[in-house]
């Protein structure tokens, strides 16, 4: 049988630690849950950021593959020969070679393209440091392959480094000549535009503009009308 003196401490003991919300009791729970309530919202943050990342340059990857492999196969296919007709005359796939920026545009400023291409890229890649948006991280990888499948055009491409011609092969007509890294790169500007235009940063805050000056308030009631006179005596 249990000494009634030497029991009476340790009842009280398991009493102390069983008890819900004992700092013995919070001790344990923050054990079993893993990180405490302090670090949980900077390590969801680092995770959603992780994640915008790996689909940034997902996207970017997809455009740049995409952009490469068609330019190998229309250089090593269609160069040389006969456009094809892909909607009669308005769309059709030839090779132009091109020394200017999107959609044939400033042909003798290849060096200055090149440098803001490059330009682009510093600037995405300063940007993904604080990306949260799923949105701006579709954007931006649009952008950033796009920049590179050019970027690598103007690299290696002849005559010669830095100055090479950028290969573009898809034909509107009464329109331009591009490719599909040009067609990235619009759609990523027109996404970022529109982000923009909601009010839409690429940490996910948001931005709105200042609502106008409240009209002045209207005066207040007219005051209550006096008492009524005392009844005569």
């Amino acid at each position: 049988m249990l000494d009634p003196v030497t029991s009476a401490p340790s009842s009280a003991a398991e009493r102390i630690i069983t008890t819900p919300g004992s700092p013995q009791t919070r001790d344990e729970e923050s054990r079993f849950a893993g990180a405490s309530p302090v670090t949980e919202p900077a390590e969801l943050r680092a995770m959603v950021r992780r994640r915008r990342l790996i689909l940034l340059f997902s996207v970017a990857l997809l455009a740049y593959l995409l952009d490469l492999g068609s330019k190998l196969l229309v250089v090593a296919k269609l160069e040389g020969h006969a456009p094809i007709q892909v909607a009669g005359d308005v769309v059709t796939l030839q090779v132009i070679r091109n020394a200017g920026a999107a959609f044939g545009m400033g042909q003798t400023m290849t060096v200055v393209f090149t440098v803001i291409a490059a330009a682009v890229i510093v600037v995405i890649w300063r940007i993904s440091r604080r990306l949260y948006s799923l949105p701006w991280a579709i954007a931006l990888g649009l952008l950033l392959g796009g920049a590179l499948g050019n970027l690598t055009d103007r690299i290696f491409r002849s005559p010669a480094a830095f100055r090479g011609h950028v290969v573009d092969f898809i034909s509107v007509q009464h329109f331009a000549v591009f490719n599909l890294a040009d067609s990235a790169i619009v759609c990523g500007g027109i996404l970022v535009v529109l982000l923009s235009f909601r009010g839409s940063n690429p940490d996910g805050s948001t931005h709105r503009t200042a609502a106008p000056a409240s009209e002045p308030a209207e005066p207040s009631e007219a005051p209550a009308e006096p008492a009524e006179d005392e009844q005569a005596d």
